[in-house]
């Protein structure tokens, strides 16, 4: 069942899993996923979690005794979720020491309400890192421009970080700028740059979602001909910038002060459209030193029927760089599409957001003690 999914992983591809509920981890699922599924890592995001609490599983005894404390709604969903990461993370305990900190890693994202504030996000990250209190977290914090500097200044705290919510290869450029910035930081103030580690999460399904659409309302030969190849051109350029800014003279002074690389992350690699195939976004997407961060449908896909056939990417610039063009020359603006997508990424995880904080809210009402 797993032999494309070792095959993914000798070919230098972390195999993360997009999701995580307190049912997964008690029941023992997440262990079985690490023990067979070569899975060395957990993201999470507002979607997620508000999926997982939702559903009730697991959550009832916690909410209760929130309840019975009388917190905040705020405060009651930070103590359930970083109790989560906190059971997930030591699950990944052994990955993380086996892989010297490089997997093993479990993220969680700051408020999404916080992604245009820059001072917020920041002290954000720091509380998130310390509830959390476990050495294999990574601290979300979206790529929007209040987030770059943010990230630079975590990263200086050496926390380590995972940079969302990125469309455009402009400002992929920005974060891994923001990231050597961080490394700087953290340097001048003598801390150990070999602990502080970072990825950066590169959005793929969602490009081709918004570009198909438009391409649909050309409707010609070649407008089609182009359907479900700008995700794909897209997150290559962005390995084909990560492979320039990781060889450049200011990250080899970081290097030799053992600095780690900020690995790609390919992020939304779930497939939309069902013309395509179901591990589309994974098999075209190989490449050395990558993250590939998946939903368990997509992780069952890829074992099943995944066909790895080596590095999908390196070789491939050119016809990248020809193929966003064509699309640009059809009236599709990319800089118009990228800007939409973090608009709308950002608002998508703060409606969830405030899901959870409305079903948790509700959930606290119901469960808290009558007076005597």
């Amino acid at each position: 069942m797993t032999d494309a999914l070792k095959r993914l992983s000798d070919e230098g591809v972390a195999i993360w899993l997009d999701d995580l509920s307190r049912k997964r981890i008690t029941s023992g699922n997440l262990a079985e996923l690490i023990d067979q599924s070569h899975v060395v890592g957990v993201t999470t995001n507002p979607s997620i979690f508000q999926k997982a609490i939702s559903s009730g599983d697991g959550y009832e005894q916690q909410l209760a005794d929130l309840a019975a404390r009388k917190v905040t709604v705020d405060e009651a969903i930070r103590m359930i979720t970083t109790a989560d990461v906190r059971d997930a993370a030591d699950i990944l305990r052994p990955v993380f020491e086996a892989t010297d900190g490089q997997d093993g890693r479990v993220s969680i994202e700051v408020d999404p309400r916080l992604a245009h504030e820059t001072t917020a996000t920041i002290a954000e990250a720091k509380q998130l890192a310390w509830l959390v209190d476990r050495p294999n977290t990574l601290i979300k914090i979206p790529a929007t421009k209040a987030g770059l500097p943010a990230i630079t200044e975590v990263i200086g705290l050496g926390i380590s970080v995972n940079v969302t919510l990125i469309f455009s290869l402009e400002r992929y450029r920005a974060v891994m700028d923001a990231y050597l910035a961080g490394l700087e930081k953290a340097r001048e103030r003598g801390l150990d740059l070999s602990k502080i580690h970072s990825v950066a999460s590169f959005f793929v399904s969602r490009v081709d979602s918004e570009i198909d659409k438009r391409l649909d309302g050309i409707g010609t030969d070649e407008a089609k001909a182009l359907k479900g190849k700008a995700a794909l051109a897209n997150a290559r350029l962005a390995y084909e910038a990560f492979e320039e800014v990781f060889s450049s003279e200011r990250w080899t002074a970081l290097d030799k002060a053992q600095a780690n690389k900020q690995r790609p992350l390919w992020a939304s690699t779930g497939v939309k459209d069902p013309a395509y195939k179901d591990t589309l976004y994974v098999v075209d997407l190989v490449a050395p030193g990558t993250v590939n961060t998946m939903p368990e449908a997509t992780l069952e896909a890829t074992a099943d029927h995944g066909v790895v056939d080596g590095d999908a990417v390196r070789g491939t610039y050119d016809q990248s760089r020809a193929e966003l063009a064509a699309v640009e020359k059809l009236g599709i603006a990319y800089d118009d599409v990228v800007q939409l997508l973090e608009d709308e990424g950002v608002e998508k995880f703060e409606a969830s957001w405030n899901d959870l904080l409305k079903s948790t809210e509700a959930e606290l009402q119901r469960l808290a003690p009558s007076e005597a």
